[in-house]
């Protein structure tokens, strides 16, 4: 009996400790600007969903945490290939940087990639909306919309809706 509450233990450690170095990769917590080399975010983090070179050298790294993740992290890496910083990009300071007239790239230089599943087209309006799903201030999960005009890919317009998909159509709360 106590071997078997032993080989318990020992995986209830092993398991913990793969949950934290997982979550430490998640957000590249792990990593130190300044010193983090462009292969270490890559090796923490995975790759990126997007990345933008710029023309100084520097890039900007997109890594969406989906498909129901509610946290997208912009990681940026000078043109030394160090690590300069990583941010949480959906949040309502950045969702206010999108505006009418915007383009595609525009948006998702500021915001990454949307969920697949999040992306639809409107043939009545000709419109295309892309949705973010992210924790509101009250820890409650909502979608941030943008509506492109489908065929010039310009931003029509911006808005916010509650998800919910939770038990009894009421807003699932944020698991952090």
């Amino acid at each position: 009996m106590e071997r078997n509450s032993s080989g318990w233990r020992r995986g209830l450690l092993v398991f913990s400790v793969l949950l934290v170095a997982a979550c430490a990769g998640y957000s590249g917590s792990n990593l130190k600007p300044g010193v983090s080399t462009l292969p270490e975010v890559m090796a923490s983090m995975g790759s990126p969903a997007m990345v933008w070179k710029n023309p100084d050298g520097s890039e900007q790294l997109a890594y969406p945490r989906g498909p129901a993740g509610t946290q997208t992290f912009m990681a940026y890496v000078g043109p030394d290939g160090k690590l300069q910083r990583i941010e949480k990009v959906l949040n309502v300071e950045n969702f206010a940087r999108v505006q009418a007239g915007m383009s595609k790239d525009q948006v998702l230089r500021i915001l990454g990639p949307s969920g697949s599943q999040w992306t639809q087209f409107y043939s009545r309006s000709n419109q295309l909306a892309w949705s973010w799903l992210f924790c509101n201030a009250w820890n409650a999960q909502e979608f941030f919309d943008v509506m492109f005009d489908a065929s010039t890919g310009i931003v029509h317009s911006t808005g916010q809706h509650p998800n919910l998909a939770g038990p009894g159509g009421v807003q699932p709360p944020c698991s952090q």
